[in-house]
């Protein structure tokens, strides 16, 4: 029992090594000696570097979309308020009008009529 344990422990690491060939990815070329298996690693490296880009353009496209129309979002949402500001604003002016005139102690005094003597009489009203 011992002996399969660790027969699976020691082929553990070279079954993952086995593995991490498949996985593409940036290779070191300089390490093969013919020029034809340097060629295909540098091309295997070459497609790794494209497909990385490619992936790497769309995410970013992606998420340019998304804040593009979230900008739009925001903007139309600009634009209503805008609209409901400037709505309230045009129903509060007939209002004012509607106001009533000042009372006559705040009314403005008129220069051309001549001061009122405090000795004279005062006219009876009817």
């Amino acid at each position: 029992m011992k002996r399969v344990g660790l027969g699976l422990l020691l082929a553990l690491p070279l079954s993952l090594a086995a593995r991490a060939q498949d996985v593409p990815g940036i290779e070191i070329c300089t390490v093969d000696k013919t020029w034809e298996r340097r060629t295909s690693c540098l091309q295997s490296n070459v497609d790794f570097l494209v497909k990385t880009i490619n992936k790497m353009k769309s995410d970013q496209d992606q998420k340019l979309d998304a804040m593009r129309r979230a900008n739009e979002a925001q903007a139309a949402a600009i634009t209503a308020l805008q609209k409901t500001v400037a709505e309230l604003q045009g129903a509060k002016k007939p209002e004012a009008a509607k106001e009533p005139a000042p009372a006559a102690k705040d009314a403005p005094v008129a220069k051309d009529v001549a001061p009122v003597a405090k000795d004279a009489p005062a006219a009876k009203a009817k």
